[in-house]
């Protein structure tokens, strides 16, 4: 289990800082050591912000990435970059984010560029918060990429991405790492269509070289791009199968579906830590402390505490960076209020 009940923490990605936005469009205007500076820098904001809000758990924020996942694909060979999007006008939607052809044999020689990412955070962070990585799982990666003969469906891309993902998960518990997340938001978005098993087996099989090494999360969301989601917001596709799940702790999704299902908190709980999504991502209503406390009560229903974590729904990327800072805080002020009522 974890080492503090009702402990306060976060999926991964943080919104970049305005400047960063208009600096990522310039990059050809930086030497190597401005971008060095310009990196560390962003970090630093990220970090800043999640320490103010009095997080027990921080990332480095994303701040190196494009859109949680997109930026992996610069790591990978046997790919043409950037296929145009099916759509391109219109209200902005999953359907015009680019995919990529496949043109050869898949592979990373470089690694995915996470321990680089993980040895900036432990370099810049303070003392006292916990530090975690994050790393997008193999069937979630697999998504933007074209099948071809080689690779001809999506299970078949995944099946050849898994020894990738797992060899950076080796890389990482190597660079001295002790929390990862392995987001799988695909997952949970197509599970009502796909074969639940086989995704477990999958995964199980991506994080086995690191079990028992660190501690491993993953994230359960329904997909989070321009605040929009991709599939059913449903859990019970999921389970039970999900819970053979090789991890300490599972990610869920509740602010923004009301609580719904709140059940299932109780059903993960007897095998595994949950962290609870309480605060919406998707809505930029600044849920009150004690709102925040009334959620986290409302979950002590169904589980212990010392088995429960609280986070926002997803990562914060395509939250403003305003709404994010008061998010985070308010949700550790609630939090504190119900430690504070039953002793945690």
């Amino acid at each position: 289990m974890k080492e503090r009940p009702l402990r306060t923490t976060v999926v991964g990605s943080y919104p970049f800082p305005g400047w960063l936005e208009h600096a990522s469009s310039h990059l050809d205007d930086f030497g190597p050591d401005d971008l060095a500076e310009l990196v560390d820098d962003a970090v630093l904001c990220a970090i800043h912000d999640q320490v103010e809000a009095g997080l027990d758990v921080i990332t480095d924020g994303e701040q190196t990435r494009l859109d949680f996942n997109l930026s992996f694909y610069g790591y990978l060979e046997g790919i043409e970059r950037e296929s145009a999007p099916a759509r391109r006008l219109g209200p902005p939607a999953h359907d015009q984010r680019a995919r990529h052809t496949i043109v050869g044999e898949l592979a990373a020689p470089r690694g995915l560029g996470v321990v680089e990412e993980w040895e900036r955070l432990r370099r810049l962070a303070p003392p006292g918060p916990a530090l975690k990585a994050s790393v997008p799982g193999p069937y979630t990666l697999s998504g933007r990429l074209v099948p071809n003969e080689r690779y001809p469906n999506r299970d078949a891309v995944a099946e050849a991405l898994w020894p990738i993902v797992a060899a950076e998960l080796e890389a990482l518990v190597a660079a001295g790492c002790g929390e990862i997340t392995v987001d799988e938001p695909s997952m949970s978005c197509y599970a009502y269509r796909a074969d639940t098993s086989r995704l477990v087996d999958l995964f199980n099989r991506t994080t086995a070289p690191v079990r028992g090494r660190a501690r491993l999360s993953t994230h359960l969301c329904f997909g989070n791009y321009k605040g929009r989601a991709v599939g059913p917001r449903r859990y019970a596709p999921m389970f039970p199968a999900f819970l053979e799940l090789d991890v300490d702790e599972i990610h869920v999704e509740m602010a923004s579906r009301e609580l719904a299902e709140s059940e299932i908190v109780g059903t993960i709980a007897e095998r595994l830590d949950v962290a609870v999504g309480i605060v919406d991502v998707k809505s930029y209503w600044i849920e009150p402390p004690e709102e925040v406390a009334r959620r986290v009560r409302h979950f002590l229903r169904f589980a212990p505490s010392d088995r429960l974590s609280f986070a926002p729904d997803c990562g914060l990327s395509q939250t403003a960076r305003w709404a994010a800072r008061q998010k985070l805080a308010n949700l550790v002020r609630g939090v504190a209020i119900v430690r504070e009522e039953v002793g945690a």
